[in-house]
């Protein structure tokens, strides 16, 4: 029994599911046409049972009437005595101006008549009657799917005399028009309900439609995020048109909100920018002075000014890399010129040469890879992309280069031997101060962001792809060629 009630409830809970499911459209078209089909179920019925009962009531008042007027036309031949009186009646033929039977019962619909004696001897009856009971007086009967009227019809002459005229009619002719009725009732309820399905789903449509429109104008609005762009205004004056006023509202009070947070980020970032510029000066000076400082000194105070040395080198790229990053955010484009992409892979290789330990650099880079740009940036992306792989990957492993012209583009690639980036990291890899797991040198997860926005800077991509032969990662920019 719990189980049943389990299974009953869980059915409930899927309609009502799948019904939330349904467009709004539908629902309102589909309740609009269930209330039709509810009402005019009800009006079927009542009209059903009233049409029906006044079938059966004018067809049973058809019977007695057909009988009534049997009884009244309805006369034997008389036969008369040599004086002219009544001796006897001959029912074969009737007499004159009598109806005949077989004639009057053809005109009426799968009628049958019988002429019977006071004591139910058979008189005449039409063709293919069949058994009828013995009528008595005044008697209305139902049998074997017939409906009987007996009426008594006095024999002139003769005390007490009579004989029964009985007229019968199928009962399944009233049932055939009350089924016929219901089928028609039924169509009419069907059709009464698709008509009701489809006006309700054109209104609701119409009233939607204002809906729609408002819901393509914010998606379009959410694509282009142009808080700026009109909401169309129903004609209307009603609560979608309210909706409408209150989207626009809501819209012009973010685009100024956005307006002034963007201006904030812009002062930010010019903040950011001249405060990294000028930071650079103090540094070159504390560099040059720890410099001399190690020169001059001995034993443990020289090993301080070098530790000093070491992590001020440190302090003076890190602000380089946040020099290099608010300048791009500021929209600041250090000045472009012709180069050759291949020397600054060359250059950068070798500058890391010395530091790369155990590691294996090789450079593939011919002459003739010429784009517009600036060095220094694009031997601080080289660098990043070089450094990026020989802190993620074992001693004794392989780096590669290559800068190869191809479509129109020149393509720097920079492929690793090491483990490589999982699927789910391939994104996060190019966001501000994200550190991988194999990061050996506690880097300050700026590189290869800085690689996205130097490549950015020069109209190129920079893209992790699949590694050819199985190896680790493979780190892809593209540049446009020279024009």
């Amino acid at each position: 029994m719990a189980s049943r009630g389990s299974f009953i409830r869980s059915a409930a809970q899927a309609t009502s599911s799948a019904y939330r499911r349904l467009p709004i459209r539908w629902r309102l078209a589909g309740g609009s046409a269930l209330l039709t089909l509810v009402i005019l179920l009800g009006f079927a019925a009542i009209v059903g049972v009233l049409t029906t009962r006044q079938l059966r009531s004018d067809f049973n008042r058809e019977v007695a009437e057909a009988a009534t007027e049997l009884q009244r036309t309805v006369r034997p031949r008389e036969v008369l005595d040599a004086q002219g009186f009544v001796k006897g009646y001959d029912f074969t033929p009737l007499a004159k101006g009598s109806p005949d039977i077989d004639a009057y019962a053809a005109g009426q619909k799968s009628a049958v008549i019988r002429l019977v004696t006071a004591d139910g001897h058979l008189i005449d009856e039409t063709e293919d009657t069949p058994y009828l009971p013995p009528p008595a007086r005044g008697d209305t009967q139902e049998f074997n799917g017939y409906r009987i009227e007996s009426r008594p019809i006095e024999l002139r002459g003769v005390r007490g005399g009579f004989f029964w005229v009985q007229y019968a009619r199928k009962i399944s002719d009233v049932e055939a028009n009350a089924n016929r009725v219901r089928v028609f009732l039924g169509l009419g309820v069907l059709g009464g309900a698709a008509l009701a399905l489809l006006a309700g789903v054109v209104t609701a449509t119409r009233a939607m439609a204002p809906i729609t429109r408002l819901t393509e104008a914010a998606s379009k609005i959410a694509r282009t995020r142009d808080p700026s762009l009109r909401i169309p205004h129903p004609e209307s004056n009603d609560e979608v048109s309210e909706l409408a006023v209150t989207l626009e509202s809501m819209l012009q009070a973010l685009g100024e909100a956005r307006g002034e947070t963007e201006a904030a980020l812009a002062r930010q970032r010019e903040f950011v920018a001249d405060a990294s510029h000028e930071l650079r000066t103090p540094l070159t000076s504390v560099l040059a002075n720890l410099e001399l400082l190690e020169m001059e000194l001995e034993g443990e105070p020289r090993e301080a000014a070098a530790s000093a040395l070491r992590s001020s080198r440190r302090m003076r790229r890190l602000v380089a890399d946040l020099l290099l990053l608010a300048r791009a955010d500021a929209g600041r484009v250090a000045a472009h010129a012709p180069l050759d992409l291949s020397e600054v892979v060359t250059e950068a290789a070798g500058e890391l040469e010395p530091v790369a330990g155990d590691h294996h650099i090789s450079v593939d880079a011919p002459p003739g890879a010429e784009i517009e740009g600036a060095r220094d940036e694009l031997h601080r992306l080289t660098l990043n992309l070089l450094e990026n792989a020989l802190r993620h990957t074992d001693p004794g492993t392989a780096v590669e280069a290559t800068v190869e012209r191809r479509n129109g583009e020149v393509v720097l690639s920079v492929e690793d031997d090491g483990p490589g980036i999982p699927v789910e990291l391939r994104e996060k890899v190019f966001e501000r101060f994200f550190r991988g797991a194999g990061d050996r040198s506690g880097s300050s997860g700026l590189g290869l962001s800085i690689v996205r926005a130097v490549a950015g800077s020069h109209s190129g991509t920079v893209s992790l792809e699949e590694p050819l032969d199985g190896r680790g990662a493979r780190f892809v920019v593209r540049f446009p060629t020279r024009s």
